[in-house]
């Protein structure tokens, strides 16, 4: 071969390297996505969507451009690329990798779960008399999982007897699940398998009949409630069927295992029957007939049962009523309604209730004395905090159980006596590396633009100046009356450590300030949920905790279509936006019966097929208000066997925002493959992700390290 032959291929093939480069960069990671016209029209609108075609669930083009998104995440985020990496191993490094939960007695066994070094999931154990016994694991999840790149066990538990055990397990991240049952003693897996229901399951009194509830094949709604006697072979048996396609239907049963419910819900309405447990093959009966507007909830009491309720009591109440009650008129006041407490939910023992409410923002514990009727409180001092009560199985337990935590409390259990109050700290979840000496927390308030005070949650270094040169992440939920909750999150330190302030508004559309709050923030007050997060940032810069340049904006699920809704009212208001899984597709799936969560979401948004609630939606549904302005760097995540927003949302908003943005800002968007809304389902799989998310903040706000 001649010299000028061998440079000649030299160059051919430097050339043919570059456009191949060039190829992967432009065409595959940069190629604009597909545009193909969808008209959708009704009461006069017509919307064109040119990207309704992501809808073709495993179809190449789909496919082709979730692998191209993500292909551009990697090639964005390589240059902080070992400052993800340091993230994840932050992170990771305040999980106490070898930890258990505080055992719980039921019936003449402890049981618990641990989990092993560097294992993903936990090892459900048991000890027969004595916490001093010997160990008997039950279901090691890590055994179960071998295989599979998602999974998670959804509910467990053992039959009255505790010589079985029934789980359900979900393999995909669909919320579709198998239950299956394990003789504990034996290790043994049975025969008896139901496949493609919700873990939502209850034993009956006789060790073996369970019931169980199945959702619909395509709408993924809880709607079936089916029997299953072990052993027979037998199909089986729907005993309950739910015909209203706006309520939803779950089985619980009652603490001294003499009752099970069958609860039909919907946020403004419910409906519960009620049947022996000792008699699984007899007829359920209706404790009280639906009505809209009335919302209740059953708990046993033994002799009697407890009822929460909002019939004439906004706040709720608590009542109660024989169990054979005929009507409202045989409930009797045990707690009185509150116009300043809200009352969430109720548990009942032999001798006294534990009633979870929220007054002023904050979450306390009421005692109630069955036999005396004297009450007291569970509260305290710090400014801002979470109380919930724990779930003690044993009926006739003398003490209550409550977990308490706060931005810079580690999670801590208690156990209280009900006679005395006398409390016993069972466990504080050991955070290696923490101290939380150097934090602190504060609550501030911001005002509205109709007046409301919105509080806000705090979390900062102790020392750090107010002088508006903070970067701050503000995180926002606001819906379906879920508060936003202040909970320990051990991650959020790897941002505060670097300088950032951590808040999160407590914003209409949850209940954190009663059911007024909740009531102020869905259907036809929805724009008061993105309004508020607006004023509350507002309030954090005329304060000097941070400015519009710092300020990083973090929700997911309906917290993503605020993050949509408030870039598009204010896209000045923030230097970045994380919107996980985000519902923003709103008018289009609310007008889609078919998909998962619709119809009985009408009470939380709306119903599209009205056209006043229709043109509410439209003005602030983040998809259809994509505009040809400047955005904030945008870094959006999804996952591909997400039921509750599919994948198709955030795939959609992104091909719009990626068309009409005007800025040169980055926008990123990334898909699990093998996850569904909750994310990936190993505890350390979790934190990879939200190094993703958090690497992107730092990146966007100039901290390289």
């Amino acid at each position: 071969m001649t010299s000028k032959k061998l440079i000649f291929l030299l160059i051919v093939g430097i050339i043919f390297g570059f456009l191949l480069s060039h190829r992967k960069g432009s065409e595959i990671m940069f190629k604009p996505a597909m545009k193909r016209p969808h008209v959708l029209e009704i009461h006069g609108d017509k919307r064109i969507d040119n990207y309704f075609w992501m809808r073709e669930r495993d179809s190449e083009p789909v496919l082709e451009y979730l692998r191209q998104e993500n292909e551009r995440v990697a090639q964005a985020l390589a240059p902080v690329r070992d400052l993800e990496q340091k993230l994840y191993w932050e992170m990771r490094s305040r999980i106490k990798e070898d930890d258990d939960s505080v055992p719980v007695k039921d019936g003449p066994y402890y049981y618990y779960y641990r989990f092993a070094k560097g294992q993903e999931y936990p090892i459900h154990v048991r000890k027969a008399g004595s916490l001093d016994a010997k160990e008997q694991v039950i279901l090691d999840e890590n055994v179960e999982a071998k295989g599979h790149a998602y999974f998670q066990v959804g509910e467990a538990a053992p039959s009255p007897d505790h010589r079985l055990l029934a789980y359900a397990v979900d393999t995909v991240g669909r919320r579709i699940y198998d239950i299956h049952i394990k003789d504990m003693d034996s290790d043994r897996k049975l025969a008896d398998r139901i496949q493609a229901v919700t873990p939502n399951f209850v034993w009956a009194a006789d060790n073996k009949t369970l019931f169980f509830v199945k959702q619909d094949p395509e709408t993924l709604r809880a709607y079936q409630v089916y029997r299953y006697e072990l052993g027979t072979g037998e199909v089986p048996q729907l005993v309950y069927e739910e015909a209203d396609t706006t309520f939803n239907v779950a089985v619980t049963a009652s603490r001294d295992h003499k009752h099970l419910f069958i609860a039909s819900t919907k946020r403004d309405s419910a409906e519960w029957r009620i049947l022996e447990a000792n008699n699984p093959k007899g007829q359920w009966r209706i404790f009280l007939p639906r009505e809209m507007g009335h919302e209740y909830s059953l708990e046993s009491g033994g002799d009697r049962l407890y009822i929460l309720t909002n019939w004439q009591a906004k706040n709720f109440r608590i009542m109660e009523a024989p169990f054979n009650a005929r009507g409202k008129n045989e409930w009797k006041d045990v707690i009185a309604h509150d116009e300043l407490i809200f009352r969430e939910g109720v548990s009942a023992y032999k001798t006294h209730l534990v009633v979870s409410e929220r007054q002023s923002g904050l979450t306390q514990l009421r005692i109630f004395d069955r036999s005396t009727g004297s009450q007291r409180l569970v509260s305290f001092a710090d400014p801002v905090y979470e109380v919930e009560m724990g779930d003690l199985p044993e009926f006739e337990s003398k003490n209550f159980r409550f977990y308490y935590e706060s931005f810079v409390q580690p999670p801590a259990v208690y156990d209280e006596d009900f006679a005395t109050g006398e409390r016993e700290l069972k466990k504080e979840k050991e955070v290696p590396g923490y101290d939380k000496t150097k934090y602190e927390a504060r609550r501030v308030w911001a005002t509205a633009k109709d007046g409301a005070r919105i509080p806000i949650s705090v979390l900062l270094k102790k020392g750090t100046p107010l002088n508006g040169k903070n970067p701050a992440l503000i995180y926002g939920y606001g819906s379906y009356g879920i508060s936003n909750t202040v909970n320990f999150w051990s991650a959020i330190f790897s941002l505060v450590d670097r300088g950032f302030v951590y808040a999160q508004p407590h914003i209409r559309g949850g209940s954190e300030m009663g059911r007024d709050w909740y009531e102020q923030g869905r259907l036809q007050h929805k724009m008061n949920t993105f309004t508020d997060f607006i004023a509350a940032t507002e309030k954090l810069i005329e304060d000097g905790y941070t400015s519009a340049e710092h300020v990083h904006m973090m929700g997911g699920s309906a917290g993503g279509l605020l993050m949509g809704a408030v870039m598009n009212l204010r896209p000045d208001l923030a230097k970045s936006v994380n919107a996980a899984v985000p519902f923003v597709d709103v008018l289009t799936t609310m007008l889609d019966e078919s998909i998962p969560l619709t119809t009985g979401e009408y009470n939380e948004w709306g119903d599209p097929r009205n056209r006043e609630q229709y043109m509410y939606m439209r003005q602030y549904s983040p998809y259809d208000n994509v505009e040809a302005k400047d955005y904030p760097n945008i870094f959006v995540t999804t996952g591909y066997h997400d039921s509750q927003v599919q994948y198709w949302e955030p795939a959609k908003w992104v091909a719009k925002l990626r068309e009409l943005k005007t800025d040169n800002n980055l926008l990123l968007f990334y898909t699990e493959m093998d996850a569904g809304h909750s994310g990936a389902s190993g505890r350390f799989e979790a934190l990879k992700t939200l190094a993703k998310q958090f690497a992107f903040i730092l990146m966007v706000e100039g901290i390289k390290e």
